[in-house]
């Protein structure tokens, strides 16, 4: 599992830093994004997943979920992230979906999310499946981010 979270550090780092948000304020200097499969584990209502080449087990994606207290039976969709080779695959739209039912199970009825106006792909993805971008909420962590949305279930 350590292989793991290094694997997705990595993925993340590089991602933000591709787009100018390796930054105080973004996940790159989140302490839980060395650990994520330890912080993940930690609680019954995180789950994380990742994307694998099954021929040489490598890592090219990720995404997760974790309770969002700001707003009542709400997850939030946490570190989807996708290697340079991943992308275009239409890979972001299946992890999407796959994350939405996940929370469904878990009794959510809205997903919660929050990106950065550099990461344009990524607010493309989210607009088109269905998130609606809402004013910031107080208890966010990333300061570093300024978009936000939020999707009902």
């Amino acid at each position: 599992m350590r292989e793991d979270s290094a694997a997705i550090a990595a993925l993340v780092r590089t991602n933000l830093k591709a787009h100018g948000l390796d930054i105080p304020g973004t996940v790159c200097f989140d302490p839980n994004l060395d650990n994520i499969s330890d912080f993940y584990l930690e609680a019954p209502d995180k789950r994380y997943y990742m994307v694998v080449i099954s021929d040489d087990d490598r890592i090219i994606g990720g995404i997760g979920l974790a309770e969002f207290n700001a707003f009542s039976e709400t997850a939030e969709l946490q570190k989807l992230y996708l290697s340079d080779e991943a992308k275009g695959r239409h890979l972001s739209y299946e992890m999407i979906g796959m994350i939405e039912e996940k929370a469904r199970t878990l009794g959510y009825r809205q997903m919660y999310l929050e990106t950065h106006t550099n990461l344009k792909a990524a607010i493309h993805i989210y607009e088109k499946t269905g998130y609606s971008r809402i004013s910031r909420p107080e208890s966010v962590v990333h300061g570093g981010m300024n978009r936000f949305y939020l999707k009902k279930l």
